[in-house]
């Protein structure tokens, strides 16, 4: 019972965090389904791609309703990053807990930093979008997907922003659909995998996660933005540097 609770909590915050920032909170996924319910990391990144599975086309379905989804351009940016998931996703099975603990530590402190910054602009057209840089940077971002379980939300908007030269809301409802395709890549390669992930809290979490993002799009139109970056960035830093310390003792 405590651990269907945890499940329950913890996907509340998740969604909450997906629904407020537009991505990121996936990042917590991981660590809460390692430090709270128990999962080895290895699990917890194949529990995670299905929590981020289920909770991007949620919010893609509520974004592409608001005409905020650019399909042609983020099916390319995706179509680079769904070979590289798939490579990773295998690979993890093989790599030892410690480093996969460390990459993923390093990964959210990488996230906090970037929130900690001020928010990216567009850069003028003038150079127009260079298709390799796209490539590599889809290419980039569906490895961490598939390696680390994270649907790298904190990645795709500022990569579709200053790579594609997105509008802000634009990229936020393009990078879900992005998330979502590099997530079911990387299962397709984990199903050997998925066979041992417990649904009796898997299930739970995802369902609050889903109710959490909804609500964390009314908190969103209440509270500023950068304030609850910056609220979420701190967290992300300890929760970095807990796993950090977990990894080398």
């Amino acid at each position: 019972m405590t651990a269907l609770i945890l499940a329950l909590i913890a996907g509340a915050v998740v969604g909450l965090m997906l629904g407020a920032l537009g991505g990121g909170g996936s990042v917590l996924a991981v660590p809460a389904l390692i430090y709270l319910l128990g999962f080895t990391p290895a699990s917890a990144t194949t529990a995670s791609l299905i929590i981020v599975t289920a909770t991007s086309l949620t919010a893609l379905y509520a974004h592409a309703r608001a005409g905020r989804v650019r399909w042609k351009a983020g099916a390319a940016f995706a179509a680079a990053g769904i070979l590289p998931a798939a490579v990773a996703g295998a690979a993890s099975a093989h790599l030892p807990q410690a480093v996969l603990t460390l990459a993923f530590a390093a990964i959210a402190a990488l996230s906090a930093i970037k929130m900690l910054r001020p928010a990216y602009t567009a850069r003028p057209k003038d150079g127009g979008v260079r298709p390799g840089k796209a490539a590599g940077a889809g290419a980039a971002l569906g490895t961490l997907t598939g390696l680390l379980g994270v649907g790298g939300g904190f990645l795709a908007v500022p990569a579709l922003v200053t790579v594609l030269a997105f509008e802000m809301d634009a990229a936020v409802g393009t990078s879900l659909l992005i998330i979502t395709a590099n997530s079911l890549a990387s299962l397709a390669t984990r199903s050997g995998t998925t066979a041992s992930v417990d649904w009796a809290l898997i299930g739970p979490f995802i369902g609050t996660a889903i109710l959490g993002a909804w609500d964390g799009k009314r908190i969103a139109a209440k509270v500023s933005a950068p304030h609850l970056q910056r609220i979420f960035a701190v967290v992300l830093l300890a929760v970095a540097a807990f796993m950090l310390a977990d990894a080398v003792t």
